[in-house]
């Protein structure tokens, strides 16, 4: 029994392709959770979703006129998301239109776009690897890229952990301190969009945001304590991520919905049962105690 178990666990990464589909989606379990805590804070978790669709045009662009060019499908898609946050941000500020709502309007016009100039190159093929991923493709060169971004994020994070709490809870503090608010939001967004274009390549961009925001969602229902939040979203996230790779290679389904499809038990799960606002749990802590306040 042991020996079998063992076997199911290990077998997969007997092969080298596997290897580097697990490296990957640590390295970005290490970093976009703790992105997707940030902008479930901010009540900006839609943002996120919509950012990772808006990408696709600098993606598909790069992609009609260089090839599979990685690096030049990343620059692209870096490029495609400023751009739809500057012009989203421009929209509401001139227009008074709340900007997830410019936001949706600007990401099903930038998603058209780029399912267009894909379908123009000629080959449906490569939309769907640039819409869904393929993580178990991974090169050594892409695995480089996608750890290479995951440090320079998680160091962004580091560096603007402050302001970023800070920036949170009040903005007008932070400007009040000599550091604008506007720049730390400048750089959050930059390293939003970073994390979702280095996430295309293992997880397209249609789920690029699943492995952002479901583990930090998630991590809401166990704890109120930004770091406990933080830790416990990395923790799901790199769980969704493995057993998601273990699943797909035994049952012989595609990697990337897999690890979402986890990601998404886990949230459910923690609807249910978590510690702090989890329904079940607060049905029970009710029962016990009529008096209790929900979710405390």
């Amino acid at each position: 029994m042991l020996d079998s178990m063992l076997w199911w666990l290990t077998s997969p990464f007997d092969y080298a392709f596997m290897r580097r589909a697990l490296v990957a989606s640590l390295a970005l379990s290490l970093s976009a959770p703790i992105l997707g805590v940030f902008l479930t804070l901010r009540g900006m978790s839609l943002m996120g979703e919509a950012l990772s669709h808006a990408i696709l045009p600098g993606v598909a662009l790069a992609f009609m006129l260089s090839g599979f060019s990685l690096p030049l499908m990343m620059s692209g898609g870096i490029l495609a998301g400023l751009v739809t946050v500057a012009l989203a941000g421009g929209v509401t500020q001139f227009s008074g239109l709340k900007e997830d709502a410019a936001m949706a309007s600007l990401f099903l016009v930038a998603m058209a776009s780029g399912v267009l100039i894909v379908s123009l190159s000629g080959n449906a093929l490569d939309l769907g690897h640039v819409l869904f991923g393929t993580i178990l493709t991974v090169s050594s060169h892409t695995l480089l890229l996608v750890a290479l971004a995951s440090s320079v994020i998680v160091m962004g994070l580091a560096v603007s952990f402050r302001a970023l709490v800070v920036e949170c809870l009040d903005p007008q503090f932070l400007t009040l301190q000599g550091r604008h608010a506007g720049w730390t939001r400048a750089l959050f967004m930059l390293l939003v969009v970073l994390s979702l274009v280095v996430s295309f390549q293992t997880l397209g961009t249609l789920m690029a945001a699943g492995l952002m925001l479901l583990p930090a969602a998630a991590a809401r229902y166990w704890s109120q304590r930004l770091e406990a939040m933080i830790a416990i979203a990395v923790g799901l996230a790199a769980v969704s991520s493995v057993a998601g790779l273990l699943v797909s290679y035994h049952a012989g389904l595609p990697s990337g919905p897999a690890i979402i499809l986890l990601a998404g038990l886990g949230y459910g799960v923690s609807v249910l049962l978590g510690s702090c606002r989890g329904l079940l749990t607060c049905r029970y802590r009710t029962k016990l105690d009529p008096n209790a306040e929900l979710g405390n």
